[in-house]
């Protein structure tokens, strides 16, 4: 079976690793444009990109899949099937039509639910107790084809969007090679989408990573973990950013404290009013420094405790 991978994040890596890996023909790899990063501006290879190399694979970057010479590069390589995990591209009918055995794609999450951009970080602000990852046969819709096989597992409160998204990588490198063998035998129905059920995941922008304090402290609790690593959530202290790394909020008996409000907490942390209940604060990155836990930073601010953070 020749296959043709692309993709782009790191949640890509695992997936193209395990294909070389189980003997698969894959020929080529397509990945978005190398872009400029850090503070030289270097262009830096995407995570698939980085992958492909140490594999010794093809790698194609076009600008776009829409242009004709695109679509004749991928139709010179003979595809059987590709095969998309987060490519970042909308694929044009003429490629979704080029492979005999169709394009397959693998989204993080139990679709219909999440479909669209940000389908990790909105599993965790909506408050599933549950997401996984659907192995869908691509139409020209936006993640609305038929689902070949899905996968599941629990959230943990202790999960953020990186974490979540790492384990559902490697959930879906085991998967996608069970749908492969099935779907290369004939022995897989492609089952349509519940329409009813569905949701959608727009791109996160990140002014979206600005804590609103009038919010309920749970609420807060999961922005914080569903943008991390990006964009972060942040407030501002003494005019300059204080990203909160780590938080959670407190169930148990707390001084009151309004919107915004800062308090201290035993142990040496220190909690957040909110629109309702108290946020505590458990790691926090100050702007050009180091993350710390929250009880050492507040060590050297002490003139936080009774301040009020801008909502």
């Amino acid at each position: 079976m020749r296959i043709v991978f692309l993709g782009t994040p790191q949640f890509a890596v695992l997936p193209l690793e395990h294909l070389v890996q189980n003997g698969y023909q894959v020929v080529a790899v397509f990945t978005q444009q190398d872009k400029p990063a850090g503070r030289g501006r270097h262009l830096v290879f995407t995570p698939v990109k980085a992958a492909a190399a140490a594999l010794e694979l093809p790698v194609l970057q076009p600008g776009s899949l829409k242009k004709a010479e695109a679509v004749a590069e991928l139709d010179v390589l003979k595809p059987d099937v590709i095969v998309v995990a987060a490519f970042g591209q909308i694929l044009p009918k003429a490629v979704l039509d080029l492979p005999g055995r169709g394009s397959i794609n693998i989204h993080p999450s139990l679709l219909p639910r999440h479909r669209g951009a940000s389908p990790v970080p909105a599993a965790i602000l909506a408050g599933d107790e549950f997401t996984g990852v659907s192995i869908m046969l691509m139409d020209e819709g936006l993640d609305t084809g038929p689902v070949l096989a899905r996968a599941q597992i629990p959230i943990s409160d202790d999960d953020n969007a990186g974490s979540l998204a790492a384990k559902l990588s490697l959930l879906s490198a085991h998967l996608l090679q069970d749908v492969l063998l099935a779907w290369g035998r004939g022995q897989l129905s492609p089952q349509p989408q519940d329409e009813a059920g569905a949701t959608y995941s727009g791109t996160i922008s990140k002014e979206e990573g600005q804590i609103d304090w009038h919010q309920p402290a749970v609420d807060i609790w999961r922005r914080v973990r569903a943008f991390n690593p990006w964009p972060g959530s942040y407030t501002r202290w003494q005019g300059k950013l204080l990203k909160i790394i780590e938080a959670m909020p407190l169930l148990c008996d707390v001084p009151p404290a309004s919107e915004g409000q800062v308090i201290a907490l035993p142990g040496g942390g220190f909690g957040v009013g909110t629109g309702s209940g108290v946020l505590a604060v458990l790691t926090v990155k100050a702007e050009g420094k180091q993350a710390v836990p929250a009880a050492a930073f507040l060590r050297g601010q002490r003139q936080l405790i009774g301040a009020k953070l801008p909502c």
